[in-house]
């Protein structure tokens, strides 16, 4: 009978289209879940700190269950892309269409190669192990089509490899920037939030590495120089802060055709299971988000009552707010032509899923879908990619990683099976 309501329950949402408002978009949880299914949350619309417990309630994480496949909206189809990874984070798209894949916890990257144009990899290599702790997001340098340097954010230094189009293996060693090292006594310590994202400027001017805080909630000195965006020039030199007060902002990106980066950030626990939102937002240059003592503009945390009043006027509200602890991780823009046009230049965002909340949430594929006229977002958070909770609500699957292919389908990586999928449209345009 549980089984039969989840399917009802799963099968109402998508038919018809749920939009989700109110405590009902905060606080309903992943049996909720379904392709097309919209969330849309303001600030108004949050309890207070501590109106529930705080819950230690992590996923079991178990083998996909035989008949279990991820759902998807009307006209596009999921499969599976690959599997038999490691630890499979971060996914990259090389300018020729290999695609490349970071294995943090192996210390490797390798490169996934679709020779017959199937639509699946029939060429697997590791590209590198040299040089790597903690590897997590990668970058070309410089942007474009005839990138010489493939970067690597590891969680103690940034460093990068000789690179050109086609090679599978890395063709020097790998060169670290000692400007833009992370380690003891430089920029930062490993530990805490130990992933790393790494972009650079649509010009290739300017290099961007985001570093999440070492704690939940402290403000102690192990501290300096986390919860930031930083920027540099290309070879690690003049750093500067470009946003602070930004708890982890797991993914960073630019805004195709624009100046614009945005951030996936994963906001802070324990104050019950609705605080505090997730976020996708664009960045300002020098802008403070609040973290650890303010959240979402003038809301002071009661664990630093009356610190930094002279802070609270300066919290940015991010432009887009998702549920509490679904732990958005990697995103990226559609910049592919397979999709219908609606979706050209969305955002899509990767959920690693909840522990710190009663009921789960997250563990999905989201759509941010973006106004054509003004370039902004509508301010709704819409289901793409769900169905990896099963109706005990134990979970085999937890996004992290996410690309748009060359032939514009969307990859994305899972580290609960440790598995890649590929998403593709085959509907009508």
């Amino acid at each position: 009978m549980r089984l039969l309501l989840f399917a009802l329950a799963v099968a109402g949402a998508t038919a018809n289209g749920q939009t989700l408002t109110g405590k009902a978009a905060v606080s309903r949880d992943w049996t909720e879940d379904a392709p097309g299914v919209s969330r849309r949350i303001t600030v108004d619309d949050l309890p207070p700190p501590f109106a529930t417990d705080s819950i230690d309630n992590g996923p079991r994480v178990v083998g996909r269950p035989a008949t279990a496949e991820p759902r998807v909206p009307p006209g596009f189809k999921i499969e599976q892309y690959a599997s038999g990874f490691r630890n499979p984070r971060f996914l990259l798209t090389a300018p020729d269409g290999d695609i490349f894949v970071t294995e943090s916890r192996a210390d490797t990257i390798k490169v996934l190669r679709d020779a017959n144009g199937d639509g699946k990899p029939d060429v697997t290599e590791t590209f590198a192990t040299d040089g790597m702790k903690d590897p997590f997001g990668i970058a070309f340098y410089p942007p474009g089509p005839d990138p010489q340097f493939l970067y690597v954010a590891n969680t103690d230094g940034v460093i990068r490899f000789p690179y050109r189009n086609g090679d599978l293996k890395a063709r020097g060693p790998a060169e670290k920037l000692a400007n833009a090292e992370l380690s003891s006594g430089g920029l930062l310590r490993g530990g805490g939030h130990w992933t790393r994202d790494i972009v650079f400027s649509p010009d290739g001017k300017k290099m961007y590495v985001s570093i999440g805080s070492y704690s939940n909630v402290s403000d102690n000195k192990t501290e300096a120089d986390r919860a930031r965006i930083f920027e540099f020039n290309p070879d690690g030199t003049e750093r500067k802060v470009f946003a602070w007060g930004v708890r982890n902002a797991v993914g960073i990106a630019f805004r195709p055709g624009t100046t614009d980066l945005w951030m996936s950030v994963n906001e802070r626990d324990e104050l019950g299971d609705d605080l505090v939102p997730d976020y996708i937002s664009s960045v300002r240059s020098g802008g403070f988000y609040g973290w650890p003592w303010f959240y979402l503009g003038n809301h002071q945390d009661p664990r630093h009552k009356g610190k930094h009043p002279e802070l609270a006027s300066k919290v940015i509200v991010p432009d887009v707010l998702t549920q509490s602890h679904v732990a958005s991780l990697n995103m990226c823009f559609y910049t592919g032509e397979q999709f219908p046009a609606e979706y050209r230049g969305d955002i899509f965002a990767a959920f690693h899923g909840s522990w710190n909340r009663k009921r789960r949430v997250g563990y999905k594929i989201v759509r941010v879908p973006f106004d054509k006229s003004s370039g902004k977002p509508r301010g709704d958070v819409v289901d793409f990619v769900t169905g990896f909770v099963t109706a005990e609500g134990n979970v085999w699957g937890r996004p992290v990683g996410i690309t748009v292919a060359k032939d514009g389908a969307l990859l994305f990586s899972e580290d609960g099976n440790k598995t890649i999928w590929r998403v593709s449209y085959t509907g009508a345009k």
